[in-house]
């Protein structure tokens, strides 16, 4: 399957980054490898580019890439960018330090038309929406086990969902008749209880799918962890930009950079006052662009 992906903010993020030939550079989720592609040729062949993914999906796609173009200074790696220091530390000399890292907490394209996996509520599709085999949770063990009050806070607290408790009832209720398999079987319990005159333009199943995705990989966790890293990975003047999606991993990359800047000894400089938002002429072509936020900060 062909992995589509349109880089989101890419002009912003080599504004902020600023590679030059020589440079090292993260790219802590390659996704469909559009930022890795543009640092790697910015950097030259004397440069490199670490790029992490869980998903293989996303890593044979950026080899193809990367062979099609005949680049030799990229570093691909399957794992969680949570345990980004020791992927370092396996990947290059001790105490390399890099001169940009950047993270875009997005969900791919190709991700989302993957029929083989649940991102998606359209379809008829196996409830399962796992980046990659190293992901401890299983979804669909989430939806017919979790108890109710657990339901109840992941749809509020990652999905914002209004209705969560009646939601979250509703598909306690239909476990006990059956097991809940597929996004079919979830969308059905979802719209008997949001009916159709009381949906707004976003499908009431896109919020209930998105936290469901967020407590089966531990985006907020993994976020959480990986941030301290990130700093200590960088030279003094390397460059950090985030581009989250949810307001909650906008909340933990607001507050680490604030904190980090106004520490006795602060470490970071914040470069963006305000997160930047992609342009209306990039949110008319990629439309799933349109919630992004990016922010950017320089370690001092």
């Amino acid at each position: 399957m062909p992995y589509a992906h349109v880089p989101v903010m890419l002009q912003e993020i080599l504004k902020y980054l600023s590679p030059k030939t020589g440079q090292k550079f993260i790219d802590a989720t390659l996704g469909g490898a559009g930022y890795t592609l543009a640092l790697a040729e910015k950097v030259g062949p004397s440069g490199r580019v670490l790029a992490v993914d869980l998903d293989e999906l996303a890593l044979k796609n950026a080899q193809e890439k990367i062979t099609e173009k005949k680049l030799t200074n990229i570093i691909l790696v399957q794992d969680n960018f949570k345990n980004l220091t020791s992927l370092v530390e396996e990947n290059f000399p001790a105490k390399t330090l890099f001169d940009g890292l950047v993270f875009d907490l997005g969900l791919s394209s190709a991700q989302l038309d993957d029929e083989a996996r649940g991102f998606s509520f359209k379809g008829e599709r196996p409830l399962e929406m796992a980046f990659g085999p190293q992901t401890e949770k299983s979804t669909t063990e989430i939806i017919n086990h979790y108890p109710l009050l657990e339901l109840t806070r992941i749809f509020r607290e990652y999905g914002e969902e209004r209705r969560a408790y009646q939601i979250a009832k509703a598909i306690v209720n239909a476990r006990r008749l059956k097991r809940i398999k597929t996004t079919g079987d979830l969308v059905t319990i979802i719209e008997s209880i949001v009916p159709f005159r009381f949906r707004s333009k976003i499908h009431p199943a896109t919020k209930i799918f998105q936290a469901l995705r967020m407590e089966t990989n531990e985006e907020l966790k993994a976020l959480a962890e990986v941030l301290p890293q990130a700093v200590k990975l960088l030279k003094p003047s390397g460059r950090l930009v985030v581009v989250s999606f949810h307001s909650g991993e906008d909340r933990i990359v607001k507050r680490f950079f604030r904190t980090a800047a106004t520490d006795p000894k602060p470490t970071l400089k914040i470069l963006t006052k305000k997160p930047l938002i992609p342009s209306a002429a990039e949110t008319a072509l990629n439309p799933r662009s349109r919630s992004a936020k990016l922010r950017a900060a320089l370690k001092l």
